[in-house]
């Protein structure tokens, strides 16, 4: 049986696609394939679960868009649908006069970005939200919140499901290649086949190597950055009562340590942001030769890596030092002892890194014939996931004709 769409992929992002194509188009069949034995299982399932408000990026990108709107249609989702989640708010602080200037243009992207309820406080104020914060003033942002993504992912797909009896949901199927006909693809994974006349990837770590499958002449590499967290301990918890984050730095693609209360109560410090040598692999030492020679081959990493040198050499020592990881969260809460934090998870985020070394921080989403690809959604892809799937769907409707 040929199903209309595949959807390759099912973190939050695929699920997501799955559910506004099926929503968009009830009597179409739609399969949604997935590598791992449950949804959600790489990227979704490890990151730090927050709702970002769309504060930090550029006015008029994708990201800005998709996550304004996406935060908004997550947020309604939740509540519908009996996902756990919080709209807390975060503090973003200064620690030192060198980031005030940071700081205020973080504040004026916010203003442009029409950011609901933010607003510049004293370090009184910071003090009166989160008392163990030592800062000298911050931004109050109330629409940024938390939420179980892993709950929120398999909600998606099993509405979709419910749409159309005929459309599957197949787990464990690894995508191996792709046969293209002259009506329809063919689907090859390890327990199988499948045809479809559309395809949807939103592959995520793999986004490249599938484009390749796919035919797509991508220029770009994906390389993984593994991001460690802590966790405060029961005793050292009353520290955060919500999201507590630094100024971000420009020059570097992420925002830093920062402090997340999770849905189940947990409180998480992190994530710091190191290569990482697999880039499915969430250990310290995790080694995978291909992964390897493919990002190390490859002129775009070492630009990366010759640009933010001082930067990745602090992050690597950082990974293996607890006492380092604690200094980085003492700029916030200096009252933090060795004793108040111990190792949590980690999580790997991918990214579509140029020829130059440039993070390629936009979301990017190309056509390819019958085909759609996601090939860049980073953070806060889970937040914009409702958004991009909405988006996805309409530019199906117009690529694939669809009726």
């Amino acid at each position: 049986m040929a199903f209309d769409i595949a959807v390759i992929g099912g973190g939050i992002v695929g699920a997501a696609t799955f559910y506004k194509l099926q929503k968009k188009n009830p009597n179409l069949k739609i399969i949604l394939i997935e590598k791992m034995d449950k949804l959600a299982d790489h990227q979704t399932g490890h990151n730090s679960g927050v709702i970002h408000s769309g504060l930090y990026y550029k006015p008029g990108s994708l990201k800005a868009r998709n996550c304004i709107q996406g935060r908004h249609e997550l947020v309604a989702f939740a509540k519908e649908y009996g996902i756990a989640h919080d709209v807390c708010g975060k503090v973003v602080v200064a620690t030192n006069e060198k980031e005030l200037p940071n700081l205020e243009k973080v504040f004026k992207t916010g203003l442009e970005n029409e950011i609901e309820g933010i607003q510049k406080i004293t370090a009184a104020e910071v003090k009166d939200i989160e008392p163990y914060v030592e800062s000298i003033g911050g931004i109050w942002v109330p629409c940024t919140g938390i939420i179980d993504f892993r709950g929120a992912t398999e909600k998606m797909a099993e509405l979709a499901l419910a749409i159309n009896s005929a459309s599957e949901m197949h787990l464990g199927h690894e995508v191996l290649s792709i046969e293209k006909g002259e009506e329809t693809s063919k689907i090859m994974t390890n327990k199988g086949s499948f045809e479809a006349k559309y395809l949807v990837f939103c592959a995520g770590l793999q986004a490249d190597r599938l484009a390749k499958k796919d035919g797509v002449n991508l220029k770009e590499k994906v390389v993984g950055f593994r991001g460690d967290y802590y966790e405060l301990t029961e005793e050292a918890k009353h520290k955060v009562k919500n999201l507590i984050y630094p100024v971000p730095d420009p020059d570097f693609p992420f925002l830093g340590v920062h402090f997340t209360r999770m849905t189940d109560g947990e409180i998480e410090c992190g994530p710091n942001a190191v290569f990482t040598f697999k880039r499915e692999g969430y250990g310290k030492t995790d080694f995978s030769m291909r992964d390897t020679v493919d990002a190390l081959t490859y002129g775009g990493t070492w630009k990366l890596f010759f640009n933010n040198m001082s930067f990745g050499i602090n992050e690597y020592r950082r990974a293996f030092s607890k006492r380092l990881f604690l200094k980085t969260l003492q700029r916030m809460i200096p009252s933090l002892t060795m004793e108040d934090i111990h190792p949590g998870r980690s999580g790997v985020r991918a990214l579509l890194l140029a020829q130059d070394g440039d993070t390629r921080d936009d979301f990017r989403i190309e056509y390819h014939g019958r085909s759609i690809h996601v090939l860049n959604a980073p953070s806060p892809a889970a937040t914009a996931s409702l958004a991009i799937g909405g988006y996805i769907a309409d530019e199906a409707e117009k690529h694939f004709g669809l009726k």
